[in-house]
């Protein structure tokens, strides 16, 4: 028996075991519901943002531009994680194959890396609509702004890239249960039964790296935006800054805070139970409050729902 459990333990893994959010059964059938309805919710914000910004004209700008950019993300970032979850949590077993976990932390690490650099991206264009608005047309022209989110596109799959191939490198010889609910790198190292040393050294330098440089392009370019905002003498204009900044200042603040507390904190303080609640915040909850923060804090997103509104109504209208 001792020689089988041996030859168990060290042969190759070809699957993981999700543990999932819970393991009462009670419990999995109202997981499943509530994980449904924000997902589908999430999906139908954002579509529907991107369509509002693509029929408006009043929004064919740079900003929403890169806001509807933001709702594709967000669509996509959900879509990595929510079928799967959805599937394992009405599914008695719960798995996933080496490479399909694979490949689902690439995508799902490459878009939140994507999504944290065109948040900074955002930051910036607000910065020069607001600080130099007479060089915004040349600043932020429709070359650059393509520029701009390919470019976060492009350190955000090459990131990813990093983390998935020093993380599959290891062994996983032992227990084959993830103790979470989708394939991300911390529970990944937790079961590996190799030395998770360099991956740990580039999880924390490689995230904290690119926190600082996005947080740090925010926090300058809001710091010129308050000082700018401080000397409009109209209330009305003071009003208009803050409306279309504030949006983005709580969703980025929102963001970049769960990133934080997830994964740059010391690797004693990790409790993968906390994590799991957090990751539901992360990946599924924030994906349905940007397009609502950005709908119901702005006015220009407001008008132009309105005026969308009344032209179906009198297109209806004129028909009947």
């Amino acid at each position: 028996m001792e020689e089988k459990s041996e030859e168990n333990r060290s042969a190759p893994i070809t699957e993981f075991i999700f543990m999932g959010l819970t393991d009462n059964p009670l419990l999995q059938p109202i997981v499943f519901a509530v994980f449904l309805v924000i997902y589908t919710s999430s999906c139908i914000a954002n579509i529907a943002m991107i369509i509002l910004i693509w029929v408006s004209s009043q929004l064919h700008n740079p900003m929403y531009f890169f806001l509807s950019n933001l709702s594709f993300l967000d669509i996509c970032y959900s879509s990595v994680v929510a079928p799967q979850t959805l599937i394992n949590s009405i599914a008695e077993k719960k798995a996933i194959s080496v490479a399909g976990c694979a490949a689902q932390m690439y995508f799902f690490i490459a878009l939140g890396t994507t999504e944290c650099c065109l948040l900074a991206v955002m930051a910036y264009d607000r910065y020069v609509a607001i600080c130099n608005p007479l060089l915004y047309p040349i600043l932020m022209s429709s070359r650059v702004c393509i520029l701009l989110v390919a470019g976060s596109y492009i350190l955000g799959f090459l990131h990813s890239l990093v983390h998935t191939v020093f993380t599959f490198r290891l062994s996983f010889c032992g227990s084959d249960e993830i103790n979470h609910f989708y394939c991300d790198i911390t529970p990944l190292l937790s079961i590996s039964c190799s030395n998770t040393n360099v991956s740990e050294i580039l999880l924390f330098s490689m995230v904290g790296g690119i926190e600082i440089i996005t947080i740090l392009i925010i926090v300058v370019s809001y710091s010129y935006i308050l000082v700018t905002i401080l000397r409009i003498r109209s209330a009305r204009g003071r009003h208009k800054a803050f409306s279309t900044c504030g949006s983005h200042f709580t969703g980025v603040t929102i963001y970049h805070g769960t990133i934080l507390f997830m994964y740059l904190r010391p690797t004693s303080s990790y409790s993968l139970d906390t994590d799991k609640i957090l990751a539901v915040f992360y990946t599924m909850v924030i994906s349905l409050l940007n397009p609502l923060i950005y709908s119901l804090r702005n006015q220009d997103v407001k008008d132009a729902l309105s005026d969308l509104l009344k032209r179906i109504y009198q297109h209806v209208y004129s028909n009947n």
